[in-house]
Order: C-alpha cells, then sequence, then structure tokens
C-alpha cells in the first residue's frame, strides 16, 4: 500500500492538500475540474516534482522533509498526455530503449496490435498508436504501480473503448496497482473500482459499484 499525504501550491489560488491510501491492486479513477490538481498529485507520486508532507510505500519512504526518492526508484509506469515518445526512433525501439528485453516488447506490442506496425517511426502513428506505445513504453520495467495522465484526451470513441480493454487486460495480468486522471466520469467506470475526486485542492472518495454501474458513498 502507498500513503499520501501531500501538499502542494498549484497556482494562485488552489492549494493541494490530500491525503488517502491506495491499496495494492486498486484501480482509482482521479477526477476534477482543470487546476484541481489531478495532473501534479501523478507527478508528485511518480517524483517528477516535489511537494510537502510524505509518500511512504510498504514502509519505504517515498517523500518526507528531508528526502525525496528519485522517480526511476520508484517502480512506476508513467503515460503522459502528451505522449513523449522518442519522435527519431521506431515503436520498438522506443520500448527497448526503456529496457532491452525483446520478449516483453512482443508481447505488448502484440497485446495492444501494434506488432504488425512495430518497425514504423513513431512520426508516421496515430495519436491513439501513439497512446498505446506509451502505455506498452510504461509497462517495460513491470512496474508496480500505473499512472495515467488523460489517456483518452486525444482519441475517437471506437478507439478509446479498445485503449480502455487494453489498460484493464494489462492491470490484471500484470497484476497492477493503477490510477487513471480523467475529466470524464465514464472513461473509468468499467475499469476501476474507486473514484477519488479532487474540488479546490481538497479530496473526496466514493466506491464505484460496477454490478450497478452507479457510485455509492464510501467513507474513507
Amino acid at each position: 500500500m502507498i500513503d499520501i499525504d501531500i501538499q502542494k501550491k498549484i497556482n494562485t489560488t488552489t492549494y493541494l492538500n490530500i491525503k488517502f491510501r491506495i491499496n495494492m491492486g486498486d484501480f482509482i479513477l482521479l477526477s476534477g475540474h482543470s487546476g484541481s490538481g489531478k495532473t501534479t498529485t501523478l507527478r508528485v507520486l511518480a517524483g517528477i516534482e516535489n511537494a510537502k508532507g510524505s509518500i511512504v510505500s510498504n514502509n519505504n519512504v517515498w517523500l518526507n522533509d528531508n528526502f525525496c526518492l528519485k522517480p526511476q526508484k520508484r517502480d512506476i509506469g508513467f503515460v503522459f498526455q502528451d505522449y513523449a515518445l522518442f519522435e527519431n526512433m521506431s515503436i520498438k525501439q522506443n520500448l527497448l530503449f526503456i529496457k532491452n528485453d525483446k520478449t516483453l516488447a512482443s508481447y505488448l506490442l502484440k497485446i495492444t496490435n501494434l506488432y504488425n506496425i512495430q518497425n514504423r517511426s513513431v512520426r508516421l502513428i496515430s495519436g491513439g498508436e501513439k497512446q498505446r506505445v506509451s502505455l506498452c513504453r510504461a509497462l517495460m520495467t513491470k512496474p508496480s504501480l500505473l499512472l495515467l495522465d488523460e489517456p483518452f484526451s486525444a482519441i475517437d470513441l471506437k478507439t478509446k473503448e479498445k485503449m480502455q480493454k487494453h489498460i484493464l487486460q494489462l492491470h490484471k495480468e500484470f497484476n497492477l496497482t493503477t490510477m487513471l486522471v480523467s475529466h470524464h466520469l465514464d472513461d473509468g467506470y468499467k475499469m476501476a473500482n474507486r473514484l477519488i475526486t479532487l474540488k479546490n485542492g481538497e479530496i473526496t472518495e466514493k466506491l464505484i459499484d460496477k454490478q450497478k454501474q452507479v457510485i455509492n458513498n464510501h467513507l474513507y
């Protein structure tokens, strides 16, 4: 489990002040209006940004007042909203740059239907394909925690539905703990078991009842 208790100024009007626990195996949908702190939360979790407070993962300190663990030591995969791919490389090269594991790379590319175009330059593929490459690359280290920042924002409905299936399949198969950021609640209903909403830097939480496809109140 990961215990998060962080504070950080986001802008002139919003101060992020959140405390919650991530249980292993969770699939969390993190939602809220623009500027509420969703991406900041992911980046602090990943160690890309610093903050006040603490993050403790299975008794290992990631963040406190005197220490901030480097991102590469946090066992995290991050799918950025802007993909952050190497445009001068092929799809396959982007994956192998992270870890030279051809067997895993081929497996991920097959699952996400990218295997037949693995040698194509990233510059020549669509937004939906780039998003899948970014997902595969994030999983090349077999991380314990997968962070997804608005992965459906630049793709059409049909592609989004396929992407959701890929993410959910890999979440289960790789025994991941996943946090998905989205403006749209319906993006994560079929995948997530928890909804965390940020509003003006504060947090509210509910459990998602997949059987009824509704959200029930849950006291944390």
